[in-house]
């Protein structure tokens, strides 16, 4: 029989993922809009993001959005003389 060594080194620990910042908080939502999104960056987001902080940037960013079409649209019809 064999035995193990006592003195085993221990395991790495993972290093630690620094929290997104608000750059990257935006950046990952609007890839979620495409629904594209790296590996690294969705292990990033739930590993380390806040939830509250994803869904206030998601809702902005949607109204946002509405808005720009709501205007694009107005602009339009003006231009059309409706």
């Amino acid at each position: 029989m064999s035995e193990s060594p006592k003195n085993d080194p221990p395991a790495a620990a993972p290093p630690p993922v620094k929290p997104p910042s608000l750059l990257d908080t935006v950046f990952s939502v609007l890839a979620s809009f495409f629904g594209v999104q790296s590996r690294e960056n969705r292990v990033r987001d739930f590993s380390s993001g806040k939830p509250m902080v994803f869904i206030a940037v998601a809702i902005v960013l949607t109204v946002v959005f509405v808005l720009t079409l709501v205007l694009i649209v107005k602009l339009m019809l003006r231009n059309a003389g409706v």
